[in-house]
């Protein structure tokens, strides 16, 4: 059976490939072009903000989002838990100090409560992430805020394409990242849209846009040797790697990147809060190509999430995993469908033995699994509703090389365990 996986560049398709394969023999296009230009501008009129800007990663724009936000070193950002090491990480790296929301069971996104308790008179701003593309609420969050002189940055990371509906406080349709005073996302190798790395900055508010235009101005393209790392992964992951990584693939993955010929999602340094020389750095010209290609499928891709997590939703309401309603979650776009079931872990590796990768988001409160909890400054015990999701949660592929008929295998392969 053709390997099932939730990650691995699951976005790359032909056309993908083809263009990253073009790309590498033309090293003149790598760093500076137009297409950075076009990716903002368009990115920026799909969402309906008035600035978008682009770096090489959804870091890269954080780092420039706290710069401009002009905070005072050891001022507290609150994010929360259940979440990867890249959205505390920028935090330290800017002498700032995160602090740490629980997260609701029933949604995995932050628990307003708690934010409450939290919030001391060094808190300055707080970061909303959109789990898995699930909307969190933030009419509380924005009233919390409020109240409390705080900054709201949403992480759109997992959200592209997102919108509130049918909210009462807030204008139906709108789209994530256009509600809280500034927002980042992402185009790593795993997200809605993928360049490999890469990642933008959008906001309404000219003054913050200036000075992250500023930010972005001040740094550096990144290498052309980092730029082949990136354009090699598309072609040698699904070429060389995907199509045989039950018999080898996966250990001609590890010497790709132990050579530095394939890029890690996660550098070891960030795994100990320490920043990789690469960022931050601008988007360069080639990646802007391949996330403007992607970007123009992002509607088929989102539709494609909705339709399989509405199958995964009707199979499994009767089970005895605990489920969404997708209903409820009308706006959102399932980058990936959570499950909960007390077994999770051992399940997982259950199908992995069968070629079926599913479940890597998240198994530690703060992932990928071996961060240093302790150098991202989170105390266990701190947010227990994250810790016993973390232990609890899988999560099920609904990208765009998910068929049907795999889904269903994946329906049929988790009844079995389930029982």
């Amino acid at each position: 059976m053709r390997m099932i996986s939730i990650s691995l560049s699951p976005n790359t398709e032909p056309d993908d490939i083809r263009l990253a394969f073009k790309l590498l023999f033309q090293p003149w296009r790598w760093q500076k072009g137009n297409a950075i230009e076009t990716l903002e501008k368009e990115f920026a009129d799909y969402l309906g903000a008035k600035h978008a800007i682009s770096f090489n990663s959804g870091r890269s724009a954080l780092l420039a989002i706290l710069d401009a936000l002009e905070l005072e070193k050891d001022d507290e950002v609150l994010l929360q838990a259940f979440t990867c090491n890249a959205v505390p990480n920028p935090v330290i790296w800017s002498g700032l100090k995160p602090v740490y929301v629980d997260c609701n069971e029933s949604d995995f996104n932050i628990d307003a409560a708690d934010l409450e308790k939290k919030i001391t008179p060094k808190s300055r701003a707080v970061v909303v992430q959109h789990t898995f593309g699930i909307l969190a609420d933030l009419e509380k969050i924005m009233q919390i805020c409020k109240e409390h002189g705080l900054i709201l940055i949403e992480d759109c990371a997992h959200a592209l394409g997102a919108k509130y509906k049918g909210r009462e406080a807030m204008s139906a349709g709108r789209q994530v990242g256009t509600l809280g005073k500034v927002a980042f996302f992402s185009f790593s190798r795993d997200k809605v849209i993928s360049s490999v790395y890469g990642g933008m900055a959008t906001t309404n508010d000219p003054s913050i846009a200036q000075k992250i235009r500023q930010f972005q101005d001040k740094v550096s393209y990144p290498s052309h040797s980092w730029i082949l790392q990136q354009l090699l992964h598309p072609v040698i992951m699904n070429i060389k790697i995907l199509p045989f990584y039950a018999i080898g693939g996966k250990y001609l993955l590890i010497i790709a990147q132990w050579l530095h010929i394939l890029s890690k999602a996660v550098h070891w340094k960030e795994k100990r809060g320490l920043k990789p020389s690469y960022f931050p750095r601008r988007l360069p010209n080639a990646l802007a190509i391949l996330a403007f290609h992607q970007f123009k499928k992002l509607n088929r891709f989102n539709q494609h999430r909705k339709e399989i997590a509405e199958l995964y939703s009707r199979e499994l309401v009767h089970t005895k995993y605990q489920i969404l309603n997708t209903k409820y979650q009308e706006g959102g776009i399932f980058l990936r469908f959570p499950v909960q079931h007390p077994n999770a872990h051992e399940i997982i590796k259950k199908a992995w033995a069968k070629n079926i990768l599913i479940g890597d988001w998240y198994t530690f409160p703060i992932a990928p699994d071996d961060t240093q909890l302790d150098k991202l400054q989170y105390e266990k015990g701190n947010c227990p509703n994250a810790e016993r999701l973390s232990q609890i949660t899988l999560n099920l592929p609904t990208h765009v090389r998910i068929s049907r008929k795999e889904a269903y295998k994946i329906i049929e392969i988790l009844k079995g365990y389930a029982s």
